[in-house]
Order: C-alpha cells, then structure tokens, then sequence
C-alpha cells in the first residue's frame, strides 16, 4: 500500500495506523495499550528488538507537560496573576493528570514521526 506523507500526519494526528487508516493504534480494551500490530492491515506498530522505541513518546509528553502546562503556571505565578499556592496545587495535580490525558497522543504522534521520515 502506497502511504503519502500527508496521509501519515493525518493519521498520526487522529490516532489512527499510519499504514491503513484505521483506529486500530490502541487496544480496545484498554486507554494506554497500544496493539503491536494492526488487526486491519498487519502493519507493526512495535519493534521486536528495539526495546526504546517509544523512549521518544515519553520525551515528547514529558516535553509538551513542561512547555504546554508547567511553563504558563510558572509564568502566571511569577507575575503575580495567581498565588504561589494555587501554583504549586495546578503544578502538581497538572503534572499527574496532564501526561496521562496526553499519553495516546504522545504515542501516536511519536509513531507518526518515525514513519513519516522513515517511510516503509
């Protein structure tokens, strides 16, 4: 199957196996487990002997938390328009949930990377 670049972004952004299209990323049983294939099309999401690959997706999400989320509460505590408590409160609890709500796109988009410069 011929996969445009254009077609892998879109993709990536919406969750879906870069290879055919469908919303087979994530197991449906589960919100954080993603299949090592495509039940659809066979396509191989995970690498048998590369143990990092998803390293990347993790640097990603911790990245778009600190920049995304932690940076602005910092920039609104340190000018005053909220308390430092308040802060500390956002912060924390933002640094819990926000990864978590994050995790799926993280994963996909780190996929979609992979393959959109790395094309199979």
């Amino acid at each position: 199957m011929n996969v445009t670049r254009s077609q892998i972004v879109a993709r990536g952004l919406t969750h879906r196996c870069p290879n055919c299209g469908q919303h087979t990323l994530f197991k449906a049983d589960s919100l954080f487990r993603i299949n090592k294939e495509c039940p659809a099309c066979g396509f191989r999401f995970e690498r048998d002997n590369d143990e990092g690959f998803f390293l990347g997706s993790m640097s990603l999400n911790y990245g778009v938390t600190l920049v995304g989320f932690l940076l602005p509460v910092m920039l609104l505590a340190f000018f005053k328009v909220i308390g430092v408590r308040l802060a500390v409160i956002l912060a924390v609890t933002g640094a819990i949930l926000f990864p978590m709500l994050f995790y799926r796109s993280s994963r996909s988009w780190w996929l979609m990377n992979y393959y959109f410069f790395l094309p199979h």
